[in-house]
């Protein structure tokens, strides 16, 4: 087994912020198709070679490798948003200021 792994990440259409890591070799042939029907028409925004030692930005690089190979994907959701970031949407602002 190779420490590294050629990797294309897909952006949903539908979700803001979620992505789809794949080994390229392989493309989105292991990914289930109940999986892609929510994802969207996947759109490549970029490829990558991951290591155990690679800095992603939300994802934790050995967990993204152990995902690929184990399922033959990772998929990377948006951070959870904080409570009082919630509640401002919850309470109403009009005739507030």
């Amino acid at each position: 087994m190779t420490d590294r792994i050629l990797c294309q990440v897909y952006a949903s259409p539908k979700r803001a912020e979620t992505y789809l890591y794949v080994d390229r070799r392989e493309d989105l042939a292991r990914v289930p198709e109940a999986l892609l029907a929510q994802f969207g028409t996947p759109s490549a925004v970029m490829v990558v070679v991951l290591s155990a030692e690679r800095k992603l930005a939300r994802a934790d690089a050995a967990s993204v490798m152990a995902g690929i190979r184990e399922q033959g994907f990772y998929l990377q959701l948006p951070p959870q948003r904080e409570a009082y970031m919630l509640d401002l949407y919850r309470t109403p602002t009009e005739g507030r200021y």
